[in-house]
């Protein structure tokens, strides 16, 4: 009989329910659930709404049970991975206070540059080695504390979003590395709470628990959650690598010591190299890399990219007008447009905000003097373009601060499919680009369940599964002066020396 371990994996536009079964050293996913979700928009601000979610991960669990009985497959655990930074409080009683907020959440704009301008920005890189961005923990907690102190008093916890719901499902509270490290309040070095940064904002360090690693069991799925299910009693709950980016690192096929960095290529693009140590060099603080926690007890050492995020929100936007397109008919408009017409920098700050792309699009053409986009397939080709010479930017950063090359460039997640991106990503970057597995997070996300269970030993041997298990499609950069030339154009944009 396979083994099954059930992913809950919730990205920033929808959420899944897969089933990963692991039998003689191979691999195999059955998604049996998948829903959309979304922020919503309350009087206090940007939130997520946490009831809709359990309430579908509940309809998950149900079909993940069903599934397994219909193929001869024992369910071994459960494990959640979400976005990162996001948080909520808990009560002494152990209740939720208040929806939590949304990482978007304007507010946090607001807090950025105060917390900034009182710590200064040696002390928290040096300390945290995260890369600044205003949806950092760090920032929207202080913010509660601002705005909402009396909900940080009343709190006994604070839990990140999959530790959340690995609560719900255990009734146990533990607080999983890899989603901790996003928040900009952890030490990069010993991988504990950086309360002394914390202290100097008056921002309590007494609702942050102990921090666990990846691959821990929890506790056991609550009995009335498997008798409403169907699932067996001595269901595990276990952290996998519960960010997102996390797992999907740890799920790509790469052979150990092989001369390869990575890309997350989701509503957020990751790139980054694995280290043993993290790196705060004073050159990775001047280029913004993050030094976040893996699996394996690695280190994410990455940039993040707006990602094509862009392109949902110009769907978003289209769809208001009255022009429905999906993502497939999107890309095959963008491939037949004009090539490097208009590029952006998609790490723009009116950018990061949800609504009106196409207009904050325009808006950054006429200021740079660059043609407007006026069809479909033109907004999607510029956000394309604009996504691959980010990429190379990133990359030669990455080299740079390092010091080393890297001859291939292995794309995971979701945003593997669209092959348009792929092909840009290895004319841009002039590297060999190895794309897949599209499912990295969820297997990652099981694999990991499974080295907690012991079916599995450890990262190189989850790998060595993935490798067996998956194929990836290669695609080779073609010599194009033209990418050279729109390079140099994305540059200026930026204002950075050719």
């Amino acid at each position: 009989m396979s083994h099954g371990y059930i992913a809950i994996d919730l990205g920033a536009e929808s959420g899944r329910a897969i089933v990963g079964t692991l039998a003689e050293g191979l691999l195999s996913l059955e998604e049996v659930h998948r829903f959309p979700h979304e922020i919503v928009h309350l009087p206090t601000g940007l939130h997520w709404n946490v009831t809709h979610l359990w309430r579908e991960i509940v309809e998950g669990l149900r079909k993940a049970a069903a599934w397994a009985g219909d193929h001869n497959a024992k369910l071994v655990s459960v494990g959640v991975d979400t976005w990162g930074v996001d948080w909520a409080l808990i009560g002494p009683s152990g209740e939720l206070l208040g929806l939590p907020h949304a990482y978007r959440d304007p507010r946090n704009q607001q807090t950025y540059k105060q917390v900034v301008d009182r710590l200064g920005e040696d002390l928290i890189y040096q300390t945290t080695g995260i890369q600044f961005m205003e949806i950092n923990t760090l920032y929207s907690l202080y913010a509660q504390c601002n705005h909402g102190r009396e909900l940080v008093d009343a709190a006994d916890r604070l839990l990140f979003m999959p530790d959340l719901f690995h609560y719900w499902l255990s009734g146990k509270m533990a607080i999983e590395a890899t989603i901790a490290s996003t928040s900009q309040m952890i030490d990069c070095r010993s991988g504990k709470w950086a309360t002394g940064l914390l202290e100097k904002l008056g921002v309590p360090s007494n609702i942050l628990g102990e921090v666990s690693p990846p691959a821990t069991q929890v506790g056991t799925i609550l009995p009335e959650l498997a008798t409403d299910t169907g699932l067996p009693d001595d269901l595990m709950v276990v952290t996998p690598g519960s960010h997102d980016t996390a797992s999907a690192v740890a799920a790509v096929p790469a052979v150990k010591n092989d001369d390869w960095c990575y890309l997350s290529s989701g509503t957020w693009s990751l790139l980054g190299a694995e280290l043993d140590e993290p790196c705060v060099s004073a050159a990775a603080q001047n280029a913004m890399f993050t030094n976040e926690r893996g699996v394996g007890g690695k280190i994410r050492f990455l940039k993040n990219i707006a990602g094509l995020w862009l392109v949902q929100e110009c769907r978003r936007d289209l769809a208001k007008q009255g022009q429905q397109f999906d993502y497939v008919e999107l890309t095959q408009q963008a491939s037949s447009a004009e090539e490097f017409r208009t590029l952006v920098d998609p790490s723009h700050g009116p950018f990061q905000t949800p609504g009106n792309m196409l207009e904050k699009i325009r808006r950054f053409a006429s200021d740079t003097s660059q043609p407007e986009p006026e069809t479909p397939g033109q907004f999607v080709r510029c956000c394309l373009e604009s996504l691959a010479l980010t990429y190379r930017r990133t990359l030669l950063q990455l080299e740079k601060v390092l010091e080393r090359k890297y001859s291939m460039l292995h794309i995971v997640g979701g945003g593997g499919q669209n092959s348009l991106l792929n092909e840009m990503t290895a004319g841009a970057t002039g590297r060999n680009v190895r794309v897949g597995p599209y499912e990295a997070t969820a297997i990652g996300n099981t694999l990991t369940q499974a080295i907690a269970a012991g079916d599995l030993s450890d990262l190189n041997e989850l790998r060595t599964v993935v490798a067996n298990s998956f194929e990836v499609q290669l695609y080779e950069p073609q010599a194009s002066e033209s990418w050279l030339a729109a390079y140099d154009r994305y540059l200026d944009l930026l204002g950075d020396a050719v």
